[in-house]
């Protein structure tokens, strides 16, 4: 696999995880007692923490990507095994 290939990959996993990542840990003003500046939604984080999350999407996919690239090279899980639709017969051995 060529390595654009795999920055590539890693950076859409990583754009995936980031979004997966966002709601988790997050507290609201209320939630934590904090008072809100006026004008505020009751829904806006009160502990938001960046860096937090670029750095557990960062991780994730690492290994998530380390993952894809070792399945490419050994083919331990390849599209014929996840196909869970048979093939009808007309089509078989073209």
């Amino acid at each position: 696999m060529a390595p654009f290939s795999i920055v590539a990959i890693y950076l859409i996993i990583w754009v995936f995880s980031a979004f997966f990542l966002l709601p988790f840990g997050v507290r609201t003003h209320d939630e934590l007692g904090h008072d809100k500046i006026r004008g505020q939604a009751d829904s806006a984080p009160a502990n938001f923490r960046p860096w937090r999350l670029v750095i557990r999407a960062s991780i994730i996919a690492a290994v998530l990507t380390a993952l894809w690239v070792l399945n490419w090279n050994h083919g331990w899980i390849s599209l014929d095994d996840i196909n869970f639709i048979p093939i009808p017969e007309q089509f078989r051995d073209r």
